[in-house]
């Protein structure tokens, strides 16, 4: 993994980390400070699940899966152009997702904080590191897009050999 990656993943996860921090020393759970009406508000709560709270009190579950996907997105690094967006994209994935694992184990829960309405739904509160994990997913979409899922450097692939 190279430097650029694990310092965007760094900078992820210390606003992550940070913003959680703040957000349970000033909110109590489950309070709703309204930011703009009907629109945002900023709401601690405890998700014991993953994203919109499946597996919820499946905590081992989801560490197990996180840490498999850690592993796995370690390998994809390999097979993408090395470029400044892929690198921000696989540091986001790797902050957010470190971010939420460190919460998992610490808390067996992540805290969320962030809390909008849009068009009448109420969206599932997330946090700074979901923000990320979205990012990184969406850079690397673009990335498949354009075509630089294929990394020109072919050493790590095994060659045939012609007889």
């Amino acid at each position: 993994m190279n430097k650029k990656i694990l310092i965007c993943a760094s900078i992820a996860l210390a606003i992550d980390q940070i913003t959680k921090m703040i957000a349970s020393i000033y909110l109590t759970i489950n309070q709703e400070v309204v930011i703009i009406p009907n629109f945002f508000s900023l709401t601690l709560c405890h998700n014991e699940g993953a994203a919109w709270g499946i597996l919820n009190n499946a905590s081992w579950l989801i560490i197990i899966c996180t840490i498999i996907a850690i592993f796995i997105i370690y390998h994809f690094i390999y097979c993408f152009k090395k470029n400044n967006r892929n690198n921000i994209a696989f540091g986001l994935l790797y902050g957010g997702l470190a971010g939420n694992l460190i919460d998992r184990i610490i808390f067996n829960y992540v805290r969320d904080f962030f809390d909008f309405y849009l068009f009448g739904y109420n969206y599932p509160v997330f946090n700074i590191a979901d923000i990320c994990i979205v990012i990184g997913v969406i850079l690397l979409i673009y990335a498949v897009i354009k075509g630089e899922d294929l990394n020109d450097n072919k050493s790590h692939k095994t060659k045939r050999k012609t007889r």
